[in-house]
């Protein structure tokens, strides 16, 4: 799980530093319409819903990160600590740009900048915890327990 969240967060934090060097607030299209890039700073939650709340976010973020990592003392399941990496990345990864980006203290703005059509702008924090949710729902589906004794390696 640490690993892959580690992971999550230098390949998110690497690709926020390279799209505030490379790109502006002006699309650059790469496949036509169908996926652009696209700088946009957002100081709401996905979808730049309440974004008058950072803190609070940045607060549940925190929450978050304890519930997972309780969660995980007792997963032996190597699926699971795979979606719990996933997800526990993506949130370190939007966390970190609201601790260190302007205006700074749990209030700073999270780089996107991905864009797809009919679709907010977003970030690859934001994709691993959306892998992770799917990964998670899969699991749940297919009766995958948390603590699976034949996952021990």
């Amino acid at each position: 799980m640490v690993i892959v969240a580690l992971l999550v967060i230098a390949i998110d934090g690497a690709s926020k530093s390279l799209a505030l060097r490379t790109l502006t607030t002006d699309p650059r299209r790469i496949l036509g319409t169908l996926l652009q890039l696209q700088l946009v700073s957002n100081s709401g939650a996905a979808f730049g819903l309440v974004g008058s709340a950072t803190i609070f976010l940045s607060l549940l973020a925190f929450l978050a990160i304890a519930a997972i990592y309780l969660f995980s003392r007792s997963v032996t399941s190597r699926a699971w600590g795979i979606a719990l990496g996933f997800l526990l990345g993506g949130i370190c990864g939007n966390l970190i740009d609201r601790v260190f980006r302007a205006p700074y203290l749990l209030r700073g703005q999270v780089i996107d900048w991905i864009k797809l059509p009919h679709w907010p702008i977003f970030n690859l924090a934001d994709t691993s915890i959306v892998i992770s949710a799917v990964a998670i729902a899969v699991l749940l589906i297919n009766d995958v327990k948390p603590r699976s004794y034949h996952d021990i390696s």
